[in-house]
């Protein structure tokens, strides 16, 4: 059985085997009343930067990502990171291909990586990846979340993260492909991988660049920039990051109303898996006022007022 959880302090204080702890603790005994409060303490912290990769398997994300983490962490930023993986079929945890594909110092105390398994979820996230993330972006300054990469139906990435990295990978097809409904709609930036294939990477960058401009005008004005980058070779990285500060910096006036939504939006589904969508109409409308952690809110459902209505 694993202990009371801690408090956000105690989890600074014991770094990350405290926080790995707290973590199996959320994925255990999620409803706990202990497991609510720490989650509600941290959603009302200071926030960290919330990036999302994705894109198809494949295309380098677990890479790049290693490449962005030793960039944050020479500018000294305490990085969070979640991998959602592919789970496996026997025992339903995760493969773990991308956590072992993180170039990562495991005695760097300024870095955890935590692997998840999507189980039967579609839209590249894990069911608890939100609240993992609340939790690690309140003990972080940054937090990347790795989806598993299943393609054009994984946009769960944009219901939590602040801004989102789509990858592309130069001569494989995908440059038109995610420009489908769904993935076309949620990156902020986008990155054409394996920039040293020079010739096919330019061609990458031509056809995504030209597919934005018969796309929808993003509604908070915001112009998509299509980058060349190479993990392998340190090309366009420092472009990256300048393009992903730029957005956070774009964001600000708008972020609390922007992850507001995002808590409405996860409290919907986690009270329709949890009653399914019969129990969800019978709850009538469902709000989550400002300021208020959606955990608590949660927690004050019970069956009997779900099934009030006959």
């Amino acid at each position: 059985m694993i202990g009371a959880a801690p408090g956000l302090a105690a989890l600074r204080a014991g770094g990350k085997p405290a926080l790995a702890r707290a973590l199996a603790q959320i994925e255990r005994f999620p409803d706990r009343p202990d497991t609510l409060e720490l989650l509600a303490a941290a959603y009302a912290a200071p926030f960290a930067q919330v990036l999302g990769v994705t894109g198809p398997p494949g295309v380098g994300k677990s890479t790049l990502l290693g490449a962005l983490i030793r960039e944050y962490r020479q500018q000294g930023l305490t990085i969070g990171v979640i991998a959602v993986d592919p789970s496996s079929r026997r025992s339903g945890g995760a493969l773990l291909g991308d956590r072992t594909r993180l170039d990562t110092d495991p005695a760097d105390d300024g870095i955890f990586v935590r692997s998840m398994a999507a189980r039967d979820r579609l839209g590249g996230l894990a069911a608890i990846s939100y609240a993992a993330m609340i939790l690690m972006r309140a003990l972080y300054d940054r937090v990347i979340l790795e989806t598993v990469g299943v393609g054009q139906s994984e946009t769960d990435v944009a219901g939590v993260a602040d801004t989102v990295l789509f990858c592309v990978q130069p001569g494989s097809g995908d440059s038109l492909q995610f420009m489908k409904a769904g993935i076309a709609e949620i990156p902020h930036v986008i990155a054409v991988t394996k920039a040293d294939m020079t010739e096919a990477a330019g061609r990458a960058v031509a056809d995504v660049t030209g597919a934005l401009g018969l796309a929808e005008a993003v509604p908070d004005g915001w112009a998509v920039p299509v980058l060349a980058v190479s993990a392998r070779t340190g090309v366009g990285i420092t472009a990256l990051l300048t393009a992903l500060d730029a957005h956070t910096a774009h964001l600000r006036p708008v972020l609390a109303g922007q992850r507001h939504a995002q808590a409405e939006t996860w409290l919907h589904h986690a009270l329709r898996e949890r009653w399914g969508t019969h129990g969800l109409a019978c709850a009538g409308t469902i709000t989550l006022p400002a300021g208020e952690a959606p955990f608590r809110r949660l927690s004050a459902y019970d069956c009997a007022a779900i099934f009030k209505h006959p």
